[in-house]
């Protein structure tokens, strides 16, 4: 659950990732990141992540824009012990699209596709135990995305080398959230 929690925040702060370098190349503004995000979808070659799911239910994040281009992301994840909540703060690495925690390790992670109002498709990596890790995500302003949306994140997991065993649309959940920021 460490691995996809720790994915999942990552993934988020890439959403500044171009309009650091290059303002028009995924049309995103810091304004528009900041908020409330949804995780409605993941895929991943992680084996805990595999063992572990059926579990996993829909997540919620968000984002407050810091000085510098930092960002405070604070996470509610349902697990099967209950909502685990956490924030953490994020700086750019220095490599355009590369954000860290630096209480968190070494990962990475890219925006792959947004519309930069509604949803966001995230390829994240990171290094664990000599193996590199891979995960993609797609979030959302709403609790559920559109079908073309979906379908969209499919096929961009299928060219990312996952198979439909790693894809999960997370079922909704009402149980675990963040309060309003």
């Amino acid at each position: 659950m460490r691995t996809l929690e720790l994915s999942l925040g990552l993934a988020l702060l890439c959403l500044l990732c171009a309009e650091a370098e290059d303002p028009g190349a995924v049309g995103l503004d810091k304004n528009k990141i900041a908020g409330k995000w949804y995780i409605i979808a993941v895929a991943s070659d992680s084996e805990s992540y595999l063992r572990k799911k059926d579990e996993l239910k829909m997540a919620m994040a968000t984002i407050m824009v810091l000085g510098e281009g930092d960002l405070k992301v604070s996470f509610a994840i349902p697990t099967p012990e209950g909502c685990k909540k956490s924030e953490w703060i994020y700086k750019q690495t220095g490599v355009p699209g590369e954000y860290y925690c630096p209480e968190r390790g070494n990962k990475t992670a890219q925006v792959v596709d947004t519309d930069g109002k509604t949803y966001a498709v995230i390829f994240a990596s990171r290094l664990k135990d000599g193996k590199t890790l891979h995960m993609l995500r797609l979030y959302s302003r709403t609790q559920e995305g559109s079908p073309k949306i979906t379908a969209l994140f499919k096929k961009l997991a299928r060219e990312k080398s996952f198979t439909d065993e790693m894809i999960k649309m997370l079922p909704r959940q009402e149980k675990c959230s963040l309060d309003e920021v």
